[in-house]
Parts: structure tokens; C-alpha cells; sequence
């Protein structure tokens, strides 16, 4: 979902770094091979994860939805030597494909992949993280962000993705539409949340930086 005016996203676009080689390959064989493509982060998007995590350089990443593998690639570009990611995911059809492109990456040795329940995974991760990526099933947003608030270290930062939900956050509420009404609840929770600062940027479907205090 882009909500600026197409000339205006596409100058945004052509004045932004541009991806690796490695993510348009990952990208081009997930548009080929994979059931609902639209789920990667994207060129730009993807662009912007490299920035932040270059800026913070985390130790633990903590990425809660690997999809192909686009994002936690992005995210490993800042990591610091010797740092981790843990990414969970519940399709374990993915995990062949993920892998693929995490050992052509050269960042294999530092990213441990979990399949399964990640409200089930995360409490048994014995970490403490710098940056935490949540990009997974919205209607457990809120449930997500309730376990890792306590697994951040001060000053680490949590990115919640599609917090703008293709614009449905203003729109008329359906009552049968749970991941908006979850999403509407969670971005209350961390405009509210003392133990966070929180700024809601309009980047494609909406990206949420949030600083643990």
C-alpha cells in the first residue's frame, strides 16, 4: 500500500539506495515461486531496515515473521560482529527457501531460524534484544509486543510493520475484521505505553519505530 501520490513515491523511490543483488534475486524467485508475494518488505522498505540497524548496530535482533527471508536479510546488514538474529516463523514450507539465500548471504553462521508458534518460541529464546522486528499475524501484535517488552535492553528499539493496514485504521470499523481491530487497539498500547517513545512513520503500509526507555 503506498499512500503518497505515485510521482511523488517514485522520486522517493529513485532517490534511495537501491538493494543488494542477492534481495532483487530473493525477490524475484519469491514472486515466482511463492503463495501471496506482496508479503515481502520490499526494495524500499527493506532499505529503510538496513538504515535503522546500521544506525543501532544490535547485538540480538529478534525478527517475529521470516516470510522468504527478505526482511531478516536487510536487517542483518548492521548487525554487530559477533550478533544474532532469532527469526521465527510458522511455515515450515518456507524454511528450505530461507535458508537458500541466508547461506548465499554470508550472514548464515549469525541468523538461527525457529519454525512453529512464535507465542510458544519466544519465551524459550533466553535473550535480551537490541531491536525487535514484528511483522507476522496481526490479530497477536498486542500478544507479541507483551513478551518481548521485558527481552529489551534499554534503548533497544521494536519496528512493528502494516500498522496502517492499507489504510483500513481510519475507515469504518467492520465488526468481523479482527487484524484491524487488533491493529487499532496496538498502536493505542504504544502511543500510551510509558515504557516506550513511539513515532508512527507512513512508510508504505505503515512502520511504527518504538524506543524502550
Amino acid at each position: 500500500m503506498h499512500f503518497l501520490p505515485e510521482n511523488i513515491d517514485n522520486y522517493v523511490v529513485e532517490h534511495s539506495q537501491k538493494e543488494p543483488d542477492i534481495l532483487k534475486e530473493l525477490s524475484r524467485e519469491t514472486w515466482q515461486k511463492v503463495l501471496n508475494p506482496r508479503m515481502l518488505s520490499g526494495a524500499f522498505q527493506g532499505r529503510v531496515l538496513s538504515m535503522i540497524t546500521k544506525l543501532i548496530q544490535p547485538k540480538n535482533i529478534l525478527e517475529i515473521g521470516t516470510y522468504t527471508g527478505y526482511s531478516a536479510l536487510c536487517l542483518a546488514e548492521g548487525l554487530h560482529s559477533g550478533g544474532k538474529i532469532f527469526t521465527v516463523d510458522k511455515n515450515e514450507e518456507l524454511e528450505s527457501f530461507q535458508n537458500k539465500y541466508f547461506e548465499k548471504s554470508g550472514y548464515r553462521k549469525q541468523i538461527e531460524q525457529f519454525v512453529g508458534n512464535a507465542l510458544e518460541i519466544i519465551p524459550t529464546i533466553h535473550q535480551k534484544f537490541d531491536l525487535v522486528f514484528i511483522d507476522a499475524d496481526k490479530s497477536n501484535y498486542i500478544n507479541y509486543f507483551h513478551l518481548i517488552i521485558d527481552k529489551m535492553n534499554p534503548g533497544g528499539v521494536i519496528l512493528s510493520d502494516n500498522v496502517l493496514w492499507s489504510g483500513k485504521v481510519v475507515e469504518q470499523l467492520n465488526p468481523k475484521d479482527k487484524d484491524t481491530k487488533v491493529l487499532l487497539e496496538y498502536n493505542k498500547l504504544l502511543n500510551a505505553d510509558a515504557r516506550v517513545e513511539t513515532v508512527l512513520l507512513p512508510i508504505r503500509d505503515g512502520l511504527t519505530m518504538s524506543r524502550v526507555k
